[in-house]
Parts: structure tokens; C-alpha cells; sequence
């Protein structure tokens, strides 16, 4: 008799489980947290989903900016979370991936503390310098930093972060030497870079995108297989002679590990329709970003491969972790 209860549960359980993720809604407005300051591509990019998940989900989805700590102080305040649909996070490889080795201790497990509800995509990166420094191309960038090995300083937004690893990457690559200079989000690091306090970056393209087209800083390569339409004058690494050296940042949508099941369904299910309207990815096209949507199934193997990737680059690079 127990045998006969326990097998008509099991094929019970996925009608009761699908009516049940129609059925859910959130109770009130859902916090949809960034670990970045406002203004940054990955805030810019996360209002643009709230906005438009907020009609069908049937509650008002309210970003809120929880900044430091290498995008680890926000991060953790979600995996600690009630665990009842109604706070989120937009997160990206590096709270979500390389903060795992490249801090001591960021007070959550990556994978283990949350559930993916959809990968949104990827961050190109572009090299940028400032506008008197004496660097035309890539090349010359690195003619200058092997004259004076540590002069050049480059920012980056902040410790585990891509634009951090993959300059670490680069010069693994090319046998030079920088100074790293880590920021708390884009905003603070593009800012100083046009100002000329630091010399050069290797930024994700929507941090810099306005900035470079306005002519307030220039971009000397882009960090992928081929150029990007936003700058089809700005030659790729590789076209450069630099090899084995691209990076991209990914970025995606998480709630707490325990969160239930048809809760998660409904969420992933709106997150991932709205990436997938032309209106809502030419919006986010615009900013420099490669919509690719992923529903959780396909995402939680690519953000652990992603992880073990990483690993080795940051291990094969000497780079510490930090406290």
C-alpha cells in the first residue's frame, strides 16, 4: 500500500507542481537587489527587467543598490533571505563566480546558496586609456609597460571582478606588469579614467560605451573574436597579435537556494520571456550588452564550468585571495 501511495505522488507531482507555478503570485512588491552602485551597466541593465516583469508578475519590482565588498556585501544580504519569491538579485561572474577564490571568505557559496532564474547574457570587455596616455594601439600599451614594469596603472571594478581577472589574464599573456587599482563599480572607476587618475582599463563595454563615442576616453581593442558593432573601428585583440587573452563577463538573475520550486518556475519564466522580447533586448543592446538568454536548466552548468575556468586563469596567474 505504501509502495502504491509513494508511486502515484510521484506521478501526481508534476501536474501539481506546474498548477501550482501558475497559480503563485508575489504577495507584495519584489526587491530585485544589485551589488553595484546606481548608474553601472549591471543597474542600468537590471531596471530595464524590473520594469517590465513588474506588469505580469502583478507587484512593483524595486531595485536596490547594495555596493562594496567586491559585489560580495549585496550578494550575501540575498542568500541569507527569506526564501519566499520577493528578493532577488542580478548578478554576474563575479558575485556570482570569482568571488568564491578570490575572497577569503565572501559569507555565501555561489552555487550552493542560490537557485539560477535565467542568464541574461554577456559583457564584452574593451581595453580604454585615457586620452593623453601615449598609446595609440595595444602594442603600444605594452611597449610602455615593459619600459617601466608597474608604472601603468588599471582600474578595474574591483577584486575577483572580470574586469580585474581578465587584465590579469593579459598580462599572463603578454609578460608585463600593471599596477591594479580596484573600484566599487563602474561609476567610480570611469570616472577617474576620464579624469586621467588611472591609465588604462579593460571594462566592459557598456561601463564605457557613452564615454568612448563622446570621445572623453578611447578604446584601443576589444577583447573578443570580432569587432563589436558599437566600435567597428576598434580592432580586436587578436587582430592586434595578442592571443589566448579574450574575456567576457556574464551576468544573470538568482533567488535563494530554498526557494520553492513553483516560485522559481514563475520568475524564471517571466525573466526569461522579457529577455526574450526584441523590445526589451534592443534596450539593453544599445548599452553594449549580448543578450543570450538561458533558463536555469542550461545556466547552472555554464556558471559552474565558468567557475572551474576561472579558477585555473587566476591560479595560473599567481593571483591571491584577498581578505
Amino acid at each position: 500500500m505504501k509502495r502504491r501511495v509513494f508511486a502515484a505522488g510521484l506521478i501526481a507531482a508534476p501536474f501539481v507542481r506546474s498548477a501550482h507555478a501558475q497559480a503563485w503570485s508575489p504577495a507584495g512588491p519584489i526587491r530585485l537587489v544589485v551589488a553595484y552602485p546606481a548608474g553601472g551597466p549591471t543597474d542600468v541593465i537590471a531596471r530595464i527587467v524590473a520594469a517590465d516583469i513588474a506588469t505580469p508578475l502583478g507587484q512593483q519590482v524595486v531595485i536596490e543598490n547594495l555596493s562594496g565588498g567586491a559585489g560580495a556585501i549585496g550578494t550575501r544580504v540575498v542568500a541569507k533571505a527569506k526564501p519566499d519569491g520577493l528578493t532577488i538579485t542580478f548578478g554576474n561572474n563575479q558575485t556570482h563566480g570569482n568571488n568564491m577564490f578570490m575572497l577569503k571568505d565572501p559569507g555565501y557559496d555561489a552555487v550552493k546558496d542560490f537557485a539560477p532564474l535565467a542568464g541574461a547574457g554577456a559583457f564584452e570587455h574593451v581595453f580604454v586609456v585615457r586620452n593623453d596616455l601615449p598609446a595609440q594601439n595595444i602594442q603600444d600599451v605594452i611597449k610602455l609597460a615593459k619600459e617601466k614594469p608597474g608604472a601603468l596603472n588599471y582600474g578595474s571594478t574591483g577584486i575577483g571582478s572580470g574586469s580585474h581577472l581578465s587584465t590579469e589574464l593579459f598580462m599572463a599573456r603578454t609578460g608585463i606588469k600593471m599596477t591594479h587599482v580596484p573600484y566599487r563599480g563602474a561609476p567610480p572607476l570611469v570616472q577617474d579614467l576620464v579624469g586621467g587618475r588611472i591609465d588604462i582599463s579593460n571594462s566592459t563595454l557598456p561601463s564605457v560605451l557613452t564615454q568612448i563615442t563622446s570621445g572623453q576616453i578611447r578604446g584601443i581593442a576589444i577583447g573578443s573574436p570580432r569587432r563589436n558593432p558599437h566600435l567597428p573601428n576598434v580592432p580586436t585583440l587578436d587582430e592586434q597579435g595578442v592571443t589566448g587573452a579574450n574575456a567576457s563577463s556574464w551576468a544573470g538573475f538568482f533567488a535563494p537556494a530554498a526557494t520553492p520550486q513553483p516560485i522559481l518556475d514563475r520568475l524564471s519564466g517571466e525573466i526569461v520571456a522579457s529577455l526574450k522580447k526584441a523590445e526589451v533586448a534592443a534596450k539593453i543592446d544599445k548599452l553594449g550588452f549580448t543578450v543570450e538568454p538561458r533558463d536555469p536548466a542550461s545556466f547552472r552548468p555554464y556558471q559552474v564550468q565558468e567557475i572551474a575556468t576561472w579558477v585555473k586563469i587566476a591560479k595560473d596567474a599567481g593571483i591571491q585571495p584577498e581578505e
